[in-house]
């Protein structure tokens, strides 16, 4: 690989108390994720092992990260001059975007070696998940229209849900569902399974986001109340769970692994953090 890797240490991590009404009965562990130095940092990603991708503002750009035992890598892809890891799946295979040239590519990087995805004669593309076999799923843009896809085998397929004017497919699992959102004068959080897809909305909210799933159908995002703030939520056998963390003005569930481990980010004073929440009833 020709660039260079920077490792860090983890930052700290302290406990939640009973910020989310429906999982404080798991005494949940909320673990703060900060890339010493960086300005802002942003978790997207986890896998079963409990590796971490995510993406951190410096003073330099923005540029992806990987946590993996303890331990912050920097994820640059050559040449670019953003790099954002948004996924990784149980083989260590990290997803994301970059910028060069005013462009922006969707990346997988593999065994130390970078490959650019670009959906065929899009303007611009994004890799926002990836499962165990590899198959990924993300957004591409063409004619300004924002669209879902999946890669799987070498082969592109459109994901958009029906009668939607715009929407994007984030989680993929490893039996191959999908999660995502769509809009269609309001944004709705949507699963495709099977060929069909579901829509569905956190009770009472403005909008809603889906950004994750994992192999038992638990799906994680963010929704906003009529107050216009934005939480994260936790869909579990049907049941909605709101994720807040103490102090923050935006919570955003963006992964979740197949333990049950929640990764995300949240918005204090004007600067966004990462965080991981895993429970103790998760971890028995």
């Amino acid at each position: 690989m020709r660039r260079q890797w920077s490792v860090y240490l983890l930052a700290l991590g302290f406990a939640l108390g009973g910020a989310s009404r429906v999982l404080a009965e798991d005494s949940p562990t909320f673990t703060i994720i900060d890339v010493p130095g960086a300005i802002n940092t942003q978790a997207w990603g986890i896998n079963t092992s409990g590796d971490i991708v995510g993406l951190f503002r410096s003073a330099d750009g923005v540029h992806g990260f990987l946590l993996s035992e303890g331990r912050f890598t920097r994820i640059d892809f050559p040449g670019a001059t953003r790099s954002e890891a948004l996924g990784i799946n149980p083989r260590g295979d990290i997803v994301g975007d970059y910028t060069a040239a005013g462009v922006t590519h969707g990346f997988v990087l593999r065994e130390d070696t970078f490959t650019t995805v670009d959906f065929p004669g899009d303007t611009s593309s994004e890799v926002l998940g990836i499962n165990p076999r590899g198959d990924m799923v993300g957004d591409y843009t063409l004619a300004g229209v924002t669209h879902g896809f999946l890669l799987s085998d070498g082969n592109f397929t459109t994901i958009d849900f029906p009668g939607a004017t715009f929407g994007f497919a984030s989680g993929i699992n490893a039996d191959g569902d999908i999660a995502g959102a769509y809009f269609n004068g309001a944004r709705h959080g949507y699963t495709f399974s099977e060929g069909v897809f579901t829509s569905f909305d956190f009770p009472g909210s403005t909008f809603t986001n889906a950004l994750g799933n994992n192999q038992d159908g638990d799906i994680v995002g963010s929704y906003g109340d009529a107050q216009r703030v934005r939480h994260g939520y936790l869909l579990r056998k049907g049941q909605f769970s709101t994720i807040d963390l103490p102090g923050s003005t935006v919570t955003r569930a963006a992964a979740i692994n197949s333990r049950g481990d929640i990764v995300g980010s949240e918005f204090v004073a004007g600067v966004f953090h990462g965080f991981l929440l895993s429970s103790r009833e998760q971890e028995r």
